[in-house]
């Protein structure tokens, strides 16, 4: 299943508040193309999710809204925050931290 980090959390409310002036919003999934080995992915601040998205968080917090195809590509993933050397923020899809043998 997809994680997402406390910070990654902090900036999809913020996102959500901003959007739609309320909470009950979040950040949607979806796959945009496949092109070679290289999936696109769609990201949008939603109202709501769509029929047959997962939705990942809890009431009250930040959601993620993860269309079908999303869900099966991210299953593994982490969601982050990273910031540019401009100071600007996005989201990164990162893999999970694998345990190392022996711990």
């Amino acid at each position: 299943m997809l994680t997402v980090t406390e910070a990654a959390a902090e900036a999809i409310t913020a996102l959500t508040g901003q959007e739609n002036g309320q909470d009950g919003g979040g950040l949607r999934f979806a796959m945009h193309s496949q092109q070679g080995d290289s999936p696109q992915l769609a990201v949008s601040v939603a109202p709501e999710p769509e029929s047959g998205d997962k939705v990942l968080g809890a009431d009250g917090g930040p959601k993620v809204f993860l269309e079908p195809e999303a869900a099966e590509l991210l299953d593994d993933k982490v969601l982050d925050v990273q910031q540019d050397e401009t100071g600007e923020v996005a989201f990164a899809v990162l893999p999970q931290a694998q345990p190392q043998p022996g711990s």
